[in-house]
């Protein structure tokens, strides 16, 4: 049998096992079946009676009002992709400034998982403030060594452990690269959590930038698409190139649909995951120390937001397998996929605190963590 074929055998068995769970921290995307997902498009606060979209209309029309609402800002455009949603947000920025370089972080998005498409589609080139895993510095960013048009933030960086900088750390990096007379954006796929670290309302976080990027998939659970927010003018700027990319789809009602239900229901959820996951991480802390493993790292040790990364000294196929038998044998998903993430010998994970997990306590967390480590 092929690499690629045990690789897809063990998938089906880690999802097979993550469905027929009954107990786990959250629910993959992967376990719902095709049905099961246009079900719950039925459940969204919307009127089932009336038309579906055609070109961004309708019920499309009516998310990009809600999502203006809620950040607070003139207007806001549905995209089918944050990959899309970003390139053009920073191509219009470019254009504006007359500068096409941005600042970002290496382990941001477009500079990870977008096949270098903001230089090679756009044109445009980057800078990092640092190479660091953590949010830059104000001063950092005051010493970028050549101009640059826009300024883009991660909130939070993912890459470097879901991390986001203090409120007045925040204000500190905008108002930097305001200093260097560029334009702001938030990439912001993960901003609808991050109100619990930051103490502020989204109106008041999306402000602090001239443009923001949310995503409907991460967080809240829609099907896929994301929204670019801003002015009116800017915006307006951007279906222009939403059009030119491709992105004028002719019907998009299901995600529209599948956003709504997640601006409904998981939106206002959110900080209880969050209290949640600060729960689960420090008694996740406490189980891996009693555990008899060599070496362990929760991080951050106070989750920013309801994920976090849990690294260990083993082989990560070691540990999926870990995490697969317990599942099988107990019913109990705790650990689900590892990765390679930094230096030889350590593997990475990250944990995703959602409404399967907000019943789970302390002593569940070590027991779960003591059947898994019996298992490496």
């Amino acid at each position: 049998m092929s690499d690629g074929n045990e690789e897809t055998e063990r998938t089906a068995r880690l999802v097979a096992a993550w469905r027929a769970a009954g107990r786990t921290l959250t629910r993959s995307p992967r376990e719902a079946t095709v049905g099961e997902s246009l079900a719950r498009l039925a459940e969204a606060p919307y009127d089932m009676d009336a038309p579906g979209d055609i070109y961004g209309d309708g019920i499309v029309a009516e998310l990009e009002r809600r999502v203006a609402e809620l950040l607070g800002t003139q207007d806001a455009a549905f995209f089918p992709s944050g990959t899309m949603a970003q390139q053009i947000a920073l191509r219009c920025w470019a254009g504006r400034t007359g500068n096409p370089v941005v600042a970002l972080h290496p382990m941001s998005h477009p500079e990870m998982w977008e096949g270098d498409a903001l230089s090679t589609v756009s044109g445009l080139r980057v800078v990092h403030p640092t190479t660091e895993a953590r949010q830059p510095t104000p001063e950092e960013v005051g010493d970028v060594g050549e101009p640059f048009g826009t300024l883009m933030l991660e909130l939070p960086l993912r890459e470097a452990g879901f991390l986001l900088p203090t409120w007045e750390e925040l204000q500190a990096l905008v108002e930097a690269g305001r200093e260097r007379e560029a334009a702001i954006h938030f990439d912001g796929a993960r901003l609808w959590e991050s109100t619990v670290h930051f103490g502020r309302p989204l109106p008041e976080i999306a402000g602090l930038a001239d443009s923001v990027y949310v995503s409907f998939y991460k967080s809240l659970g829609g099907l896929s698409g994301a929204a670019l927010a801003g002015s009116r003018e800017f915006v307006e700027e951007t279906r222009v190139w939403r059009h030119r990319y491709g992105g004028q789809i002719f019907r998009q009602f299901p995600q529209a649909l599948s956003a709504l239900a997640g601006l409904e229901r998981e939106l206002p959820r959110l900080p209880s995951y969050v209290a949640q996951a600060r729960m689960v991480a420090g008694a996740l802390r406490e189980a891996l120390a009693k555990s008899g493993v060599p070496w362990s790292r929760v991080h951050p040790e106070e989750p920013h937001t309801h994920q976090f990364q849990v690294w260990l000294p083993y082989e990560p196929d070691r540990l999926t397998d870990a995490g697969l038998r317990q599942a099988e044998e107990t019913g109990t998903v705790f650990f689900r996929r590892w990765s390679a993430g930094g230096p030889p010998g350590l593997a990475v994970t990250e944990l995703d605190i959602t409404e399967p997990g907000l019943s789970w306590s302390e002593s569940d967390v070590h027991d779960a963590v003591a059947a898994f480590v019996a298992r490496i």
